[in-house]
């Protein structure tokens, strides 16, 4: 794939075709909604749940007509075209495993569709229906949250600039101070479940223009991110962008793709605990003529405890960063491309605000006609990375970059 290799325009959207957010009352879904209802004051937003109770207590908060809550059940997929029928693009926050499903149904549907990513083997899976979108006129966006998502863009940017692309290596670490009330045992602001699947899958990595998946959390070293996150111990894990990006940059000349994060020490020994023990598996076990799956029933003891109570202003700080080696003027060239998250206080919104953001950004440049390919692809095709920093600015996601040279000289510049 190429970012210039494709030139369908993507269908004008009626201008009274709602956005509807699959698990929109979920971590990730109501953030999006939220993003959708202060950034886009014409929008019509449908908040589709399982959890109905839980939607139309999200949607009473706005007291506006123009957001919506509904009942879904998307193992159901007649219902789900009936939903999606009409609706401009669906904004798919469910588990990734629902991906394809509701993916193929939006393509039934006629609706642009959009996703927060497929851990590398969904996202596969999910590229092979590319000729489908591409024949009906529509968008599939896959992977537009933080990583992958602006990860993806950030190195686009870098990639951009350069005749040969060689090396990416995206990197994620953060810092949370926040005072917490009876804090979780395994606090985090991403899914649990799919931390479990990253810690306990063996990672993929492209090296030497194939791909190779070492041991599940390998790779693991000291690096040094800006202050005020300082040095973290980070690790390989699944990741999308892996997936895409040698796609993307194949005849650029890309011989290397990684992804590392760093989750925290305290929290990575937890994890690295109940991996050892067993309850990361999803293989039944027999317990008194019953068979449970230790990954199910790790995952709905965390979920039953109590929220944890913040005390204070939110105290987060996240950075996104693509390193791009490549060749730029005949030299060779090393850009270091970071987004750095602080949150959105006046939306209450902590460091999950570059996943949640991400695709509200995106379908609305859709319906903009900001983003014209069409496809099942990935956002470094799809997405103008520029228009998309200014985006992220008016957020407070500042998005800089710099280049070091042969002489390791570098210069900063920020973008957006």
């Amino acid at each position: 794939m190429s970012t210039k290799s494709r030139s369908s325009l993507a269908p004008h959207p009626s201008p009274l075709a709602p956005f509807v957010v699959l698990g929109g009352a979920g971590a990730m879904g109501r953030l999006t909604v939220k993003d959708l209802f202060e950034t886009a004051p014409s929008a019509k937003i449908v908040v589709a749940d399982f959890n109905l109770p839980a939607a139309k207590k999200l949607t009473q908060t706005y007291r506006n007509p123009r957001i919506q809550a509904t009942f879904s059940d998307i193992s159901d997929p007649k219902a789900t075209l009936a939903l999606l029928k009409n609706s401009f693009a669906v904004i798919n926050c469910a588990p990734y495993a629902w991906n394809l499903q509701v993916m193929r149904t939006a393509l039934h549907a006629g609706c642009h569709y959009l996703d927060l990513g497929g851990l590398f083997y969904t996202t596969q899976k999910q590229l092979e229906l590319d000729s489908d979108f591409k024949k009906a006129g529509l968008t599939a966006l896959l992977g537009i949250g933080a990583a992958p998502g602006i990860t993806n863009l950030l190195a686009r940017f870098a990639a951009d600039q350069m005749e040969k692309v060689f090396e990416i290596h995206c990197r994620v670490g953060g810092i949370d101070e926040t005072k917490v009330i009876h804090p979780s045992p395994l606090s985090s602001s991403y899914s649990l479940e799919t931390i479990l699947e990253e810690f306990s899958s063996p990672p993929a990595i492209f090296s030497k223009k194939q791909f190779i998946f070492p041991e599940p959390m390998s790779g693991r070293e000291e690096y040094a991110f800006p202050p005020p996150i300082g040095t973290q111990k980070i690790m390989y894990t699944l990741h999308s962008e892996v997936a895409t990006l040698p796609l993307t940059y194949k005849k650029k000349g890309i011989q290397e793709v990684s992804f590392k994060i760093g989750f925290g020490e305290n929290f990575t020994k937890k994890i690295e605990l109940l991996k050892d023990l067993g309850f990361t598996s999803k293989q039944p076990v027999p317990i008194n003529g019953a068979e449970v799956i230790p990954r199910h029933v790790l995952v709905k003891l965390v979920n039953a405890l109590p929220k944890p109570v913040t005390q204070g202003p939110l105290k987060q700080q996240e950075i996104l960063r693509s390193v791009v080696k490549g060749i730029r003027h005949s030299k060779k060239e090393t850009w270091v491309v970071d987004c750095r998250v602080a949150g959105i206080p006046k939306w209450d919104m902590g460091i999950d605000a570059d996943t949640g953001c991400p695709p509200s950004i995106a379908a609305q440049m859709l319906a903009r006609g900001e983003i014209k390919t069409t496809g099942a692809i990935p956002p470094e095709i799809a997405i103008p990375p520029q228009s998309f920093f200014k985006e992220l600015k008016k957020r407070g996601m500042h998005v800089t970059h710099q280049i070091l040279g042969d002489n390791q000289q570098s210069k900063v510049e920020t973008q957006g």
